[in-house]
């Protein structure tokens, strides 16, 4: 009985990833994003147009597919809605990407914005132009119930050897876990997280690394069969002497800078709004989680 649960919570979780990866945020299917005009101008381009494309990675509660709704939401597709909207774009269409390709998938034009929860990394800065974030978070593991092999940091798993940290490409737990020292041949690569949900499942990891809003997201889409538990207590990894807390934001194309400024003015005049708490509180976002006085200006600069 336990294994037919285990399967049909895997179902469901997946059933995101197979779904039709379009949306234009209402009933009607999508018909296709514009291109951008004439000099590059993607504002210009999407407001004549009345939608935009966003790239996502089905990754809860950041910004997954809603099978029962067939459309794409979570707390950083929910925000962009509202935002571009205000800015005089109506539609957005969502196009699933993995993780790790959603930067070459961006610098490509396969959409225009990167709605994804993505952390703002001086990195990823090189890359893109991130927006100001809209949430800070620190991290979490997925262990096997009774947390067998007792991680409850980065550091745990430095310490023992036949330990095997589960990871999603792209995603920055990677980092953390090469910062920290984790040997390479002990980290396990998913392309998703459900993908990671069913690698401790079966003994290929014992722990998979995200944000906390993630394994809270994940565990409560499980039941008491899953086998599964959220590492507790846990302790954030210590880079460089600080404790580590992620800020995910919205990113767009360097050349695109008007365009991010544009979006940055209309987004700080939402977040920390009673209209902005009342719309990701279904995600599991509280005032906890507010960016506060973090910019991304700051974050890029980091060393």
């Amino acid at each position: 009985m336990i294994v037919q649960r285990t399967r049909r919570v895997l179902l469901a979780l997946s059933l995101g990833l197979l779904a039709a990866c379009s949306d234009s945020g209402s009933d009607k299917p999508a018909q296709g994003a514009s291109a951008p005009a004439a000099g590059g101008d993607t504002l210009a381009a999407a407001k004549a147009a009345g939608k935009i494309r966003i790239g996502y990675a089905n990754e809860a509660p950041f910004a997954f597919m809603d099978s029962k709704e067939a459309k794409v939401t979570g707390e950083s597709v929910e925000i962009a809605r509202v935002v571009l909207k205000r800015m005089g774009i109506n539609e957005v269409e969502g196009v699933l990407t993995e993780f790790g390709s959603l930067i070459p998938g961006l610098q490509a034009k396969r959409f225009d914005i990167i709605a994804a929860g993505m952390y703002v990394t001086p990195e990823r800065c090189g890359q893109v132009a991130f927006s100001n974030p809209t949430y800070g978070v620190g991290q979490a593991f997925l262990v096997k119930q009774g947390n067998p092999k007792n991680l409850h940091s980065y550091e745990d798993v430095v310490k023992n050897p036949d330990a095997r940290l589960g990871v999603v490409v792209g995603a920055i737990e990677a980092e953390y876990a090469s910062k920290v020292k984790v040997p390479a041949g002990q980290i396990v690569v998913f392309p998703d997280a459900v993908s990671a949900l069913s690698g401790v499942q079966a003994g290929r990891a014992d722990a998979y690394a995200a944000t906390a809003l993630t394994v809270n997201d994940l565990m409560g889409k499980t039941n008491d069969g899953s086998g599964l538990e959220k590492a507790e207590p846990f302790t954030d990894p210590v880079i460089d002497g600080k404790g580590v807390r992620g800020y995910g934001a919205y990113a767009f194309r360097t050349d695109d800078k008007a365009f991010a400024d544009a979006f940055n003015a209309e987004l700080a005049k939402f977040i920390g709004t009673e209209e902005h708490k009342k719309l990701v509180a279904p995600f599991g976002f509280t005032p906890e989680e507010l960016p506060k006085d973090v910019t991304a200006a700051k974050l890029c600069a980091a060393n």
